[in-house]
């Protein structure tokens, strides 16, 4: 039985279309080192139905198998360029402060 979640079902069609297109070009990279989905699916350490639930641009598969498939193919260098970095946006500091420690009244037990 799939999995169904609420994120999962208020996907949004420009994003399920977008994973469905990452798929077919999993697919076309694939199908050009002319190899079958059983061989990928074996390499990748998965299930061939786990395998066509990534290349059909299934949202559950997990992101972890989309990377390996990505390395799979030589496509990995492209994963820079998907999300890149702004360091401006990087804070030097915490979000939460760090802890000082337990206080001596706190130890009074």
């Amino acid at each position: 039985m799939p999995r169904s979640s609420n994120s999962l079902l208020a996907l949004p069609p420009q994003p399920a279309e977008s994973l469905k297109q990452l798929g077919l070009r999993l697919r076309a990279r694939r199908l050009a080192q002319n190899m079958t989905l059983e061989q990928a699916a074996e390499r990748l350490l998965c299930s061939p139905t786990t395998y066509r639930g990534l290349e059909s641009g299934r949202p559950t598969v997990s992101l972890g198998l989309l990377v390996h498939a990505l390395w799979l193919f030589g496509t990995l260098q492209g994963m820079d360029a998907l999300c890149p970095l702004d360091i401006g946006m990087i804070r030097g500091k915490r979000a939460r402060g760090a802890r000082q420690g337990i206080s001596d009244d706190e130890r009074d037990f």
